[in-house]
């Protein structure tokens, strides 16, 4: 693989069916979008991908959103996608380019090392011509997934707070500037 984040379309037609590879169909929705990922999923995906819940990966024992698992729980998930130590991920989602950075970022953190985004995601593969599936999709065997945390990776409260205090860190908030300036609500309560 390459050292950008992207595979286009083409990349990955081209090694769709190769044993290594594992195509995991990443989408999420905020819930003003009105969008069903799970629905979207039955109705078409990349050919063999498997559907990367980011709610059930999530720490489900959390009040927070979407925080991490802890790593045998995330490891024992990975397995039963049929993504195994070593493989080739590639993730995608429905919008082009909204959640599936996010999955990226998890398997990094957990220890993956070849994880790749679809370029343009779902909707390009579609523009493409490429061939979708639907129904459900079947993982691979389970294979062996070993989580390893990089705790460098994530940030508490408290770590924010020291980096702001010590003016040498910066941190960027990626919500839309409404949001930012409060001028529109939150997609989610809390």
């Amino acid at each position: 693989m390459t050292t950008s984040p992207f595979v286009t379309v083409e990349w990955l037609h081209q090694r769709l069916n190769a044993p290594d590879v594992v195509v995991l169909d990443a989408s999420w929705y905020l819930p003003a979008q009105g969008r069903d990922a799970a629905a979207e999923y039955q109705a078409a995906h990349i050919p063999g991908a498997i559907r990367f819940d980011l709610d059930a990966m999530s720490d489900t024992d959390s009040a927070l959103p979407h925080m991490l698992p802890r790593p045998e729980v995330f490891s024992s998930k990975m397995r039963a996608l049929g993504v195994g130590d070593g493989a080739q991920v590639v993730v995608y989602d429905g919008m082009g380019l909204f959640s599936a950075p996010r999955v990226r970022w998890m398997l990094q953190t957990f220890g993956m090392r070849e994880v790749k985004i679809l370029e343009g995601g779902m909707p390009a593969w579609v523009a493409a011509g490429y061939p979708t599936e639907d129904g459900e999709g079947r993982p691979r065997d389970r294979r062996h997934f070993t989580a390893r945390l990089n705790n460098g990776a994530v940030a508490d409260a408290s770590d924010i707070a020291r980096a702001l205090a010590g003016g040498t860190t910066q941190v960027v908030d990626a919500r839309s500037g409404p949001r930012f300036r409060g001028e529109e609500a939150e997609p989610r309560p809390g």
